[in-house]
């Protein structure tokens, strides 16, 4: 997936180039089918006889989607409890930018009423 949002369409050869230690082409084409069937990926054209592969959603809308399907796995939708966990964990240091920023958007979250 992360080759298919860095690019704006993807063959089987193209995906299979920009994966470390690569499987198989028929690997890379049935997992490519696989994430199809589930809509994560669809076909957007053809080059010679390969299909042109894109993601079917944004990065952003992934991203977030996933992110929603973790805090709900793991920390029962708690976001306190993640950003507690994430900085408590190894490598979990804020920088002054990144702390200020979070203070921003919990500020405008406080305004808005969430």
């Amino acid at each position: 997936m992360d080759v298919l949002h860095s690019e704006a369409g993807a063959t089987v050869a193209t995906v299979q180039s920009r994966i470390p230690d690569p499987p198989t082409d028929m690997a890379v084409r049935r997992l490519l089918h696989i994430l199809e069937e589930k809509g994560h990926v669809k076909r957007i054209g053809k080059e010679g006889r390969e299909v042109i592969y894109a993601a079917a959603q944004s990065k952003a809308k992934a991203g977030l989607k996933a992110l929603r399907h973790v805090l709900d796995t793991f920390f029962g939708g708690a976001v306190d409890e993640a950003l507690a966990a994430h900085l408590t964990g190894k490598g979990g240091k804020l920088s002054k930018e990144q702390s200020v920023r979070i203070q921003q958007l919990i500020d405008a979250a406080k305004k808005e009423g969430r």
